[in-house]
């Protein structure tokens, strides 16, 4: 491939319509406690779902050009976390 092309997408537009659908379910179904998509996160699940293997880099890019922004404000990220501390501790700590 020349300096400059890009190669062309492993998931075709239905599986990333499937992905999102994957994504939207949140880290927790694949296991991960924290409630927070990474890109090495995202690059196994695409592996375990649709067997295509993606680079790190190449799932950043994936994500780019569909929309998808890798950032989160702090305020969030905490309103996130006190959202799983509520729903997962919480109860423990009250029973």
């Amino acid at each position: 491939m020349e300096p400059g092309q890009q190669s062309l997408p492993k998931l075709g537009a239905r599986q990333f319509v499937k992905l999102e659908r994957e994504l939207e379910k949140g880290p927790l179904v694949y296991g991960w406690e924290d409630q927070r998509w990474t890109l090495a996160r995202i690059t196994t699940v695409i592996g375990r779902r649709f067997h295509v293997s993606y680079t790190v880099r190449g799932v950043w890019n994936l994500m780019r050009r569909t929309g998808w922004s890798c950032q989160q404000s702090v305020c969030r990220a905490i309103e996130g976390a006190v959202e799983v501390w509520r729903k997962q501790v919480w109860p423990q700590v009250k029973a």
